[in-house]
């Protein structure tokens, strides 16, 4: 079992670089982050063009909507910075001693993840469809292929977080059902034995080991019985 229940497993143990990398969560946030910026970067750099050679001021390339490069750089920013607290909060993990904590820090994944799938899922909307009405010039020319990446891209990000999503929503239900497990429910001396069950009174009996009813040796020959001859 990994270390994504919040429920299951030994606070505090060691973490393996390797091993962290190789997990499905991890490969997810560094392919979002890695969107991300190539979303932000795009319009940033080569989004705003001039209308042509006669007006030196930059437009945004979407339909000369100010507000689509914004929502599209806004977007990509946030998931950048998201992207970086979520994987040092899956690096820490484990370090996390409390239960409680442990919950709340997947279910601010599942939410972060689920709004931010949806804030893409706008943004792939309006920058696709500001692209369509957009006019095609000199200027606009240039700057296409940065346009067109900035919305494949947020189309891809979409089903990104929306798989950071649903492994969050699997974290939280293995951790719910490993609930009754936590790990500081347990002793903290792995070496401690397991208490003894409770007797007729109601008082846990003190003995770690009972033995066993019914442990008498039988004499194969009873006393007073003698094997007939025949």
């Amino acid at each position: 079992m990994e270390g994504a229940s919040f429920g299951a497993g030994r606070a505090g143990g060691a973490i393996d670089p390797v091993d962290f990398l190789k997990q499905p969560q991890t490969i997810l946030r560094l392919t979002t982050w890695i969107f991300s910026i190539v979303v932000f970067g795009s319009i940033v750099n080569e989004c705003y063009v001039n209308k042509d050679s006669q007006n030196p001021e930059l437009l945004c390339i979407f339909n000369e909507n100010e507000s689509a490069c914004s929502y599209g750089i806004a977007v990509g920013i946030i998931a950048f910075f998201g992207c970086i607290f979520f994987f040092v909060v899956d690096l820490y993990f484990q370090q996390i001693s409390s239960v409680k904590d442990r919950k709340r820090a997947v279910l601010l994944d599942l939410g972060f993840s689920g709004f931010l799938s949806f804030l893409w899922f706008v943004a792939f909307c309006f920058l696709a469809n500001q692209w369509q009405w957009t006019t095609m010039s000199k200027g606009v020319s240039q700057g296409a292929d940065a346009a067109r990446a900035a919305i494949t891209f947020s189309f891809f990000s979409i089903i990104v977080w929306v798989a950071l999503a649903v492994k969050a929503l699997q974290r939280y239900r293995l951790g719910t059902d490993m609930s009754l497990f936590a790990t500081d429910q347990f002793a903290t001396d792995p070496n401690a034995a397991y208490p003894g069950y409770p007797t007729g009174s109601g008082i846990e009996s003190t003995e770690t080991y009972q033995s066993p009813p019914f442990t008498e040796t039988l004499d194969a020959n009873p006393k007073g019985y003698q094997v007939p001859a025949y």
